[in-house]
C-alpha cells in the first residue's frame, strides 16, 4: 500500500471542512491536478489553512514525489521569511488571494485538476519538512520522509483500532503533526473519512456526531473548553475514542471529561522528529497523568545527566531517548544539530525528562530544559506540581518553572489563573499534597498564560 493508499468505506465524503467537501476521487483528482504544476520541484510550501485548498496542495506534493513545507498562516514576516529561505521553497501553493506575503511565486490551487498515479518516489524520500517552536533559537526544518509516516501512522492504527469504519473529528492547525500528519494523512492512509471543524470548538465537535464523528483529536485545551460546555460533552458519550495528544492533558481535565462523556481518553507522546512513539491504547488501560506504552517497533529508554541508565522504577526521572522507525531523517542543513540529536545507533535524544515504570507505562515530568527543576539537591518535575495546583477548584490554568534562588539554586515558582484565592492559599495546598520541598516558594497570579497555537504553555515567556 502507498502513503496514502487506504481503502475507503463507502461514506460518499473523505474530507470535509466547515461546510466544505470532496470525496477521495474529486481530493485525488484536484491533489493530480496540483501534482502536475508543481512536478520537477525541489521544495514547495503551502499555506496551510484550514481548508481544502490546504489538503489538496499537500496530497499533490506527495503525489508529485516533492517536499512539502507546512507555512503556519499566523506566522509573523520574520518567521516567515526564515522558513522560506531556510526550506528553499520553489512555490508557495495557496488558495486563491489568501497568501500576500513576498518570497517565492505563489500558485493557486483553486479549480487544479488531472490524473495520473502517485510519482515512483523512494520510501526514504522526504515528504514533508516541518519547522520546530524555534522556542530556543530559529526554527529547524525537520525532515519527516514518507515511511516515517507510514510507519506511524500503521503503528497508530494498530493502537487506537483506527479502521475505514470510523470518522475522524478534530479542528487543529493543519501545520503540525497532530493535525496534518496524524488528523489529514493519518485519516487519507487509513481510508476514514475526516471532518475538520475548522475551529476546534466544542459545539463544532458535538455536531459532528451528526457525521458520524467517531475518534475525535484534541489538544489539552480543547478538552478543557469541552468539559466547559458540558451539553456538547454528553454528545461525545457516542463517540468510540477521545484523544488527547501535544501537551499533557491536566489530570483534573481528564477527570472532568471521563465524568461528562463516559470515555477515558488516550493520551500518547511524540514530537515533530519522531511522530508518536507512545501512546495508551484503545483496548486497554488509560491512567491520567501517563501517556502510555511504546508503539510497536518503538524502544525507549532513560539516561541520566551522567550519561548512566536510570531505572525504570517509575520513580526515578531520566532524559528519554527513542529509537524508531518513524523518527525523522535530520534537521535540514544543520549536520551539527543532527548528530547532537540523533546518535549514530539511531537514539534520539527527546530533551524531555520522563518517568518509566517496571510495566512499561511512561509519564513524562518535563522539558528537561524548563521543567525539571533542580532546588535544594531535588529534582522536581513541573508537571507534578501544576497538576497539584490544578486540583484546586479556583484554579483554572497554571505553568511551574523554575526560577534563581541565592541558596536553593532554583525555586519552584508558579503562574496560576485563578480566582477568589490568596498565593499563599495556594502555597499551602500544594504542600499538603506534595513533599514540601515540591511546594512553590511564590505563586504569580496572572489574567492568561501565553501559549502557542497547538495550545502549549510557552514557558520562556512566563516573567514576574
Amino acid at each position: 500500500m502507498d502513503l496514502l493508499g487506504g481503502e475507503q468505506a463507502d461514506h460518499g465524503e473523505a474530507v470535509r471542512v466547515g461546510d466544505r467537501a470532496v470525496s477521495r476521487e474529486g481530493l485525488f483528482g484536484w491533489a493530480a491536478g496540483v501534482a502536475a504544476e508543481i512536478r520537477g520541484a525541489d521544495v514547495v510550501a503551502v499555506h496551510a489553512t484550514p481548508t481544502l485548498e490546504t489538503v489538496a496542495a499537500v496530497v499533490g506534493g506527495l503525489l508529485a514525489g516533492v517536499p512539502v513545507v507546512p507555512l503556519p498562516p499566523d506566522s509573523g514576516p520574520a518567521e516567515r521569511d526564515h522558513i522560506l529561505r531556510d526550506s528553499g521553497a520553489r512555490f508557495v501553493l495557496a488558495a486563491r488571494g489568501a497568501y500576500e506575503g513576498e518570497g517565492p511565486p505563489v500558485i493557486p490551487v483553486d479549480g487544479l485538476s488531472g490524473s495520473g498515479p502517485e510519482a515512483g518516489t523512494p520510501a526514504d524520500a522526504t515528504a514533508l519538512i516541518l519547522y520546530t517552536s524555534g522556542t530556543t533559537g530559529a526554527p529547524k526544518g525537520v525532515l519527516v520522509s514518507r515511511a516515517a509516516m507510514a510507519a506511524g501512522l500503521d503503528a497508530l492504527a494498530e493502537a487506537w483500532a483506527w479502521t475505514p469504519e470510523d470518522v475522524v473529528v478534530h479542528g487543529l492547525p493543519l501545520f503540525h503533526v497532530h493535525g496534518l500528519v496524524l488528523g489529514v494523512l493519518g485519516a487519507l492512509r487509513v481510508g476514514s473519512p475526516l471532518v475538520h471543524t475548522g475551529r476546534p470548538r466544542a459545539e463544532a465537535y458535538a455536531a459532528a456526531r451528526s457525521r458520524g464523528g467517531s475518534l475525535y483529536f484534541g489538544v489539552p485545551t480543547v478538552w478543557s473548553r469541552v468539559c466547559d460546555a458540558p451539553a456538547s460533552a454528553q454528545e461525545l458519550r457516542r463517540a468510540r475514542l477521545l484523544v488527547s495528544g501535544s501537551a499533557p492533558l491536566p489530570v483534573p481535565v481528564f477527570e472532568r471529561l471521563e465524568a461528562l462523556t463516559g470515555h477515558r481518553p488516550v493520551e500518547r507522546y511524540g514530537m515533530t522528529e519522531t511522530l508518536i512513539t507512545v501512546s495508551a491504547r484503545a483496548d486497554g488501560d488509560r491512567r491520567p497523568g501517563y501517556v502510555g506504552t511504546p508503539l510497536r517497533g518503538v524502544e525507549t529508554k532513560l539516561v541520566a545527566e551522567d550519561g548512566s541508565p536510570s531505572p525504570a522504577d517509575g520513580e526515578t526521572p531520566g532524559e528519554l531517548h527513542v529509537r524508531a522507525p518513524m523518527l525523522f531523517s535530520g534537521y535540514l542543513n544543520r549536520p551539527e544539530a543532527t548528530a547532537e540529536a540523533l546518535g549514530a545507533d539511531g537514539w534520539f535524544r527527546t530533551g524531555d525528562i520522563a518517568t518509566i515504570g517496571a510495566d512499561g507505562w511512561h509519564r513524562i515530568v518535563g522539558r528537561a530544559s524548563t521543567d525539571l527543576i533542580k532546588s535544594g539537591g531535588y529534582r522536581i518535575g513541573a508537571g507534578e506540581v501544576e497538576n497539584a495546583l490544578l486540583a484546586h477548584p479556583a484554579v483554572r490554568e497554571a505553568a511551574v518553572i523554575g526560577t534563581p534562588h541565592a541558596d536553593l539554586g532554583e525555586q519552584v515558582t508558579a503562574f496560576v489563573v485563578a480566582e477568589g484565592i490568596e498565593s499563599e492559599q495556594l502555597i499551602d495546598f500544594v504542600a499538603e499534597r506534595l513533599s514540601t520541598h515540591k511546594r512553590p516558594r511564590i505563586v504569580h497570579l496572572v489574567e492568561t498564560l501565553p501559549r502557542n497555537a497547538m495550545g502549549k504553555v510557552v514557558k520562556t515567556r512566563l516573567h514576574p
